[in-house]
């Protein structure tokens, strides 16, 4: 499993997802323009007013605009130097209970009349959808949080490439590594501006810095790899270059020799790095969408009782520097801190507006869009609280067991809940790690491992999704 993309890769995504900072967090740098968000704000406003006049009864308009540069350097040399700036803007009108969503990189302002009037003229010959339209005004965010997602210091190249090669370095030091699978650091700033006819207007700021570090043991046939990474709004938040990269070469090393094991049904440790994989199988279950077309396995379990009773599952969008946090959703409604699960009991669907309207409920405030998209549901900050022993008291009874550290591919059926990954880590013997495992799969059904996930008191927030360490009973390792 390589570290996450969205933060190391050539060409890096931004979800832009922060209110915008105040004064105190202004950015003073060469790029300061970037950061003033009146033209687009008054672009975005324009956009709406010219689909009012071509006929639309309503419409949105989001404006996006971000900037981005990663490095990626292997055996101390660059082998990757990029910068990325763009600019995007999306119009959504409604006629009746008819939609259309178009989108341009071309924000001179020239032309927004006539791409006003095409929006229009494609929603009029799109098909009915009775669950379509803005949120209620009463619903909209008022007030817009500071939730201090800007760094006002911008890295600069230099600095990106002394991360880099700090990381690579230490991670060359750990003793039993043979090669560098490359180091990276990246820096970006992202904004949006979402306006609509019913009034709203709000902006988002938002910083992103990261460091990644793959190291290699071993070749040939006998070659083993593993990774760590950090990511954060600010840079004083991320790990250090330096432990980024021993932690990786401490991992690879750890993983020389993997052996297999038979198959067995036994208790399944995951570490940190993967138990949030659990949390997010649960999210994607609760979807609104998923829920709507009826293709969830937990369509039929709203206010029943899946976890144990001292399990809590929270959604958090305000959390300060959080990686997802904002202080509105994709339609303007406020957000808030929701317990998904609530002393082992399912509480709520993620829902957007046209999900609420088909399941006669109201939004969660959990719209999320792109700007060639209409809205959709979708997750902010999610963790699953942490339980009372530690990672060493969940795993001192277990005579045999499997501590999972990687995991691969995607067999995990929405539809029914059956579970089965690939997985690689370390075998557990008498309530100690013992040696590296790996070519296994795991598989259950994901009822059957909510009822059994115990947690640890190990919990971080570094990640999207965060859990502590989970044990779950009874799962089928597949081995030789």
């Amino acid at each position: 499993m390589a570290p996450p993309s969205i933060f190391f890769h050539r060409r890096i995504l931004f979800v832009i997802s922060s209110p915008s900072a105040t004064s105190a967090h202004s950015p003073k740098s060469a790029a300061s323009d970037l950061f003033d968000q009146s033209a687009l704000s008054a672009l975005a406003q324009r956009l709406v007013e010219a689909a009012k006049r071509a006929g639309a009864d309503a419409a949105d308009a989001v404006a996006v605009r971000g900037i981005s540069q990663g490095i990626e350097l292997r055996d101390s040399r660059v082998e990757e130097s990029e910068r990325s700036e763009s600019d995007d803007i999306g119009l959504r009108v409604l006629v009746g209970q008819r939609q259309a969503v178009i989108s341009t990189n071309d924000i001179s302002g020239d032309g927004i009349a006539k791409l006003a009037e095409r929006a229009v003229a494609m929603a009029r010959v799109a098909p009915d959808d009775k669950y379509v339209g803005l949120a209620d005004p009463s619903l909209l965010a008022r007030e817009f949080p500071d939730l201090d997602l800007l760094d006002p210091e911008v890295p600069t190249t230099s600095e990106l490439e002394r991360r880099a090669a700090e990381a690579e370095a230490a991670a060359l030091a750990v003793k039993g590594v043979t090669k560098s699978g490359g180091a990276s650091a990246s820096t970006g700033i992202a904004g949006m501006v979402l306006v609509t006819s019913t009034g709203f207007q709000g902006s988002y700021l938002r910083s992103s810095q990261g460091i990644a570090m793959t190291a290699i043991v071993g070749d040939g046939t006998s070659m083993e790899r593993d990774y760590d990474f950090t990511t954060a709004p600010h840079a004083s938040d991320l790990a250090s270059p330096e432990s980024v990269g021993r932690k990786a070469g401490e991992r690879t090393v750890a993983r020389a020799n993997p052996r297999k094991v038979e198959t067995c049904k036994v208790p399944v440790v995951f570490d940190p790095r993967v138990s949030g994989s659990l949390v997010g199988h649960l999210i994607s279950a609760v979807n609104g969408s998923s829920i709507a077309r009826k293709t969830s396995f937990l369509r039929d379990r709203l206010g029943q009782q899946l976890f144990s009773k001292n399990i809590r599952v929270i959604d958090d969008p305000l959390r300060v520097r959080g990686l997802r946090s904002q202080s509105f959703d994709a339609e303007g409604v406020k957000v808030k801190k929701l317990a998904i699960i609530d002393e082992g009991v399912l509480t709520s669907w993620l829902l957007d507006c046209a999900t609420a309207r088909e399941l006669g409920l109201v939004t969660t405030g959990h719209a999320h869009r792109g700007v060639s998209s209409s809205p959709s549901p979708g997750p902010y900050n999610l963790h699953l609280e942490a339980g009372e022993p530690s990672p060493t008291e969940l795993i001192s009874d277990i005579k045999q067991g499997f501590y999972v550290t990687d995991l691969i591919g995607s067999g995990v059926n929405g539809v029914t809940g059956d579970y089965s990954r690939g997985a690689s880590g370390f075998w557990i013997e008498n309530g100690q790690i013992t040696f590296a495992v790996s070519e296994v799969t795991i598989a259950g059904h994901l009822l059957e491992m909510f009822k059994t996930l115990a947690p640890a008191n190990d919990l971080e927030f570094r990640y999207g999704v965060n859990a502590p360490t989970v044990r779950i009973e009874g799962l089928t390792v597949g081995g030789r």
